[in-house]
């Protein structure tokens, strides 16, 4: 499949991102690049960065220029020595394999699932930043991650098990509190194109439930609280086949809100479910959290429930306690890209 940002570049471009490839693969100190202005090629090894997640080593580069010549000399920053490097390439390699191996025989949609779990299941989220965790390394080798390692991991799978999948970026938004870029991916399912934020759903997660709010999201959707894309991505014009649609956990009437929260409480099991009745108003919440109380109470228990509100999305447990708060506003986040 022929990466995603390179197929967006002009061919000096293209020229440019394959000698750096080329050199990074090579792991030279220093290698002959088109002479281009410092934030084209800047942009230019970002790029191939989110297309070729395997150059994890490549962090960075300087340059020297030399008068009257067509090309610059590329000084890559490695992020280990070279056999540091080659070892690395080998425990990364032998963990891919190791992972997609079980599921080689599924379903797109299946694979996409299964990539998604091991990343809410096995990836904690690095509070500390460290540079490996901006890269597949971290996922993979370490089990933590931010969102750009945790995205580039995402499409590292995808692209072993034959699916679709970009890397999309958003810029930072102070205004509104957001401080860093966020990263999360777009791939191709059924011949369309979805958002999936694996980073978001790992946010969310509680003990061993997994949360799918960020599953196969349309535009619409997605950018209720994501910022704009920071470069150009395929449209996600469907809207209607997320996760919870698919499983039939997107409801539009109260009483099926009523039936699953009893019948949740009956089988001792949280209720995650999407609302799709109208616009979410404060009286609706109510309205749902209510009917939810009723159905704890008809067996004598509580509670706690918590809401996605940009997407819409409820999670409840029903307990023996009664929590100190009858609804947690959930916040789903990440932390940063660069």
């Amino acid at each position: 499949m022929e990466p995603y940002y390179y197929s967006q570049m002009n061919k000096t471009e293209q020229s440019a991102y394959h000698a750096m490839k080329t050199g990074l693969t090579a792991l030279a100190p220093s290698f002959a690049v088109p002479r281009l202005e410092n934030r084209e090629l800047a942009d230019i090894f970002f790029k191939l960065r989110l297309d070729r997640p395997e150059l994890f080593y490549g962090t960075g580069f300087h340059y020297r220029f030399y008068q009257n010549s067509g090309s610059v000399e590329m000084i890559p920053e490695y992020l280990f020595d070279k056999g540091k490097v080659k070892e690395h390439q080998k425990a990364m390699n032998a963990r891919t394999a190791k992972l997609v191996r079980p599921a080689e025989s599924m379903t797109e949609w299946e694979k996409e699932r299964y990539i998604h779990d091991f990343i809410c299941t096995s990836v904690r989220y690095d509070k500390l930043k460290k540079p490996y965790s901006h890269e597949i390394i971290g996922p993979l080798g370490q089990g933590v991650g931010v969102c750009e390692g945790i995205a580039k991991t995402v499409k590292i799978l995808c692209d072993a098990l034959g699916i679709w999948c970009m890397i999309a970026i958003s810029e930072a938004n102070p205004e509104k509190g957001i401080k860093y870029r966020h990263a999360w991916n777009i791939v191709k399912i059924g011949g369309r194109y979805y958002h999936l934020d694996a980073t978001f759903d790992n946010s969310l997660g509680h003990g061993e439930t997994i949360r799918y709010d960020y599953f196969n999201l349309g535009d619409k959707q997605l950018f209720r609280d994501h910022e704009p894309v920071l470069y150009q991505a395929p449209p996600c014009g469907d809207g209607d086949h997320f996760y919870y649609r698919e499983n039939k956990l997107s409801f539009t009437k109260t009483e099926d809100v009523a039936k699953r929260a009893a019948q949740a409480v009956k089988k001792g099991k949280p209720l995650i479910f999407h609302w799709r009745g109208g616009y979410l108003t404060r009286d609706t919440v109510t309205e749902l959290l209510n009917l939810m109380e009723e159905a704890a109470r008809q067996k004598g228990k509580h509670v706690r429930a918590g809401l996605n509100w940009p997407q819409a999305v409820f999670f409840a447990e029903f307990t023996e306690v009664l929590p100190e708060e009858e609804l947690l506003m959930e916040n789903a986040n990440e932390g940063e890209v660069l």
